[in-house]
C-alpha cells in the first residue's frame, strides 16, 4: 500500500504490488497447510485467511484510506484484528507479520509506526508460542529480526525519498533562477543594443540630417540670385546624405564606421575637420600630438565624440573657428574640441527631448564610461566651449569592444 506516499511513482507502485503478492502467497500457504496437514479447525483457518484477504483487499479500493491517515489507521487496526484471529488458529500466520511491518511503517507516522511494529512482533512471538506450546529464543529472533529489517528498509527509503525531494526542489529552484537570469540577460542585452543604436543614430543620422537641413537653408537663402552657391550647398547636402547612408548600413550591421576604414583615427578626425569646414561657415583645424595606439572600440568612441561635439558647435555655438586636438598624455589619450562660440552654462543643460535634442552630452558620457574614460565640458556664456574626452590606453578587459559584430 502507498496511501500515505506523497506521490505514486513507478517504483512505489512496483513495491506495492510485490507486497500484495507476498500477502496473498502467505495466506494461500497458511490455508493450504491447514487443509493438507489435517489440522484441527482447518475450516476456520481457511475462513480466517479469506476474511483477512478480503479486509486487506478493501484498502486499495477505498479512496478515503488513500487520502486520510486516520482512515488508514482504522483499516490497519481491522487488518491486525483479523490477523490476530488467524494467528490464534494457525502458527503459520506468523509469516504474515513481515508484510504487516511494511504497511504499518508506511501508513502510520514515524513513532506510531514503530510502536505498531513492536506490538505486532510481540503478538507474533506470543501467538506462535501459544500455538506450539513452547517458547525458544529462535521463536523471538525471527519476528524481531524481520521487524528490524523492515524498519531499516522503510526508514532508509524515506530518508532517500526526502533527499531526492530536496534535490528536486533545488533543481527546480536552479532552473527557475537560470530562467530569471536568462530573462535578465536578454533584457540587459536589449537595453544595451537600444542604447548603442540611440548613440549611433544621434552621432550619425541625426547629425547628418541636421547638416542637410542647414545646407538646404543656405541654398534657399542663396536662391535665386546666387544659383552657383545654391548648387554647391545642394551638392554638399547630397554628399552628407550619401555618407550617412553608408554610416546607417554599417552600424546596423555593427561594423567599423566607414570613416575609419583604411585609415587611422587621426586621419578620420582630419577628414572630419575638413568636411565640416567645407560644408559650414566654420573653420575647423586638427592637431595631432604624439602617436596614440588605440583599440578599435576606443577609436570609434573618440570619433563619435568628435562628430557629436562638432555637430553641436555647428548647430548651437555660432562659432567661427574650432580646434580639434588628439594627444597622448602619459598612459591616457585625450581628445580636445574647443570653439569660440557663445558658450553655455553646463549646469543648466536642458533635459533630452525628442523634438529639441539634448542627447549629445549624455551619449558622449555613456561612450566614455563604457570604456573607463571621462568626459569634461568647460563653458560659460560668451566664452566658448572646451570639451575633453580622456581614455586609458589600456582598455579594461571586461569591456565589450564597441563596433564589433
Amino acid at each position: 500500500m502507498s496511501t500515505a506516499a506523497p506521490a505514486l511513482t513507478p517504483t512505489i507502485r512496483a513495491l506495492a504490488w510485490c507486497l500484495h503478492l507476498l500477502i496473498a502467497g502467505l495466506l494461500v500457504l497458511t490455508a493450504g497447510r491447514a487443509v493438507t496437514g489435517d489440522r484441527p479447525h482447518a475450516g476456520l483457518i481457511v475462513a480466517a485467511a479469506a476474511a483477512f484477504g478480503l479486509t486487506y483487499a478493501a484498502g486499495p479500493f477505498l479512496p478515503r484510506i488513500r487520502r486520510s491517515r486516520r482512515a488508514a489507521a482504522w483499516w490497519l487496526a481491522a487488518v491486525g484484528a483479523v490477523w490476530l484471529v488467524l494467528l490464534g488458529l494457525s502458527p503459520d500466520a506468523i509469516w504474515v507479520a513481515f508484510p504487516l511491518y511494511f504497511l504499518q511503517l508506511h501508513l502510520l507516522p514515524r513513532r506510531a509506526g514503530l510502536a505498531a511494529v513492536i506490538a505486532t512482533a510481540v503478538a507474533a512471538v506470543a501467538g506462535f508460542a501459544a500455538d506450539t506450546g513452547s517458547f525458544t529464543p529462535a521463536v523471538a529472533i525471527g519476528p524481531a529480526l524481520g521487524a528490524a529489517v523492515a524498519v531499516g528498509v522503510v526508514w532508509g527509503y524515506q530518508a532517500l525519498y526526502r533527499e531526492s525531494e530536496q534535490r528536486r526542489q533545488l533543481i527546480e529552484e536552479l532552473t527557475a533562477t537560470r530562467a530569471d537570469l536568462a530573462r535578465a540577460q536578454h533584457t540587459a542585452a536589449v537595453l544595451a543594443e537600444r542604447e548603442r543604436l540611440a548613440r549611433e543614430i544621434h552621432d550619425t543620422l541625426a547629425q547628418g540630417l541636421s547638416s542637410i537641413q542647414l545646407l538646404l537653408r543656405a541654398a534657399e537663402r542663396a536662391l535665386p540670385g546666387r544659383a552657383d552657391a545654391a548648387a554647391g550647398h545642394v551638392d554638399a547636402a547630397r554628399q552628407v546624405a550619401v555618407d550617412n547612408l553608408a554610416e546607417a548600413r554599417r552600424f546596423v550591421a555593427a561594423l567599423t564606421p566607414p570613416t575609419l576604414e583604411g585609415t587611422t583615427l587621426a586621419g578620420a578626425l582630419e577628414r572630419l575637420c575638413t568636411t565640416t569646414s567645407a560644408r559650414h561657415r566654420l573653420t575647423v583645424r586638427f592637431h595631432l600630438v604624439g602617436e596614440p595606439s588605440l583599440s578599435t572600440a576606443q577609436e570609434v568612441a573618440l570619433l563619435r565624440v568628435a562628430q557629436s561635439a562638432l555637430a553641436n558647435t555647428v548647430r548651437h555655438a555660432e562659432a567661427t573657428t574650432a580646434e580639434v586636438t588628439l594627444s597622448r598624455l602619459g598612459d591616457h589619450v585625450a581628445l580636445h574640441v574647443v570653439d569660440d562660440g557663445h558658450g553655455f552654462d553646463p549646469g543648466r543643460t536642458p533635459a533630452p527631448a525628442a523634438d529639441s535634442g539634448g542627447f549629445g552630452l549624455a551619449a558622449m558620457r555613456a561612450r566614455m564610461d563604457a570604456l573607463g574614460g571621462t568626459l569634461a565640458v568647460e563653458s560659460a556664456p560668451g566664452h566658448g566651449t572646451a570639451l575633453t574626452a580622456r581614455l586609458p590606453l589600456t582598455q579594461p578587459t571586461e569591456t565589450e569592444p564597441e563596433g564589433r559584430p
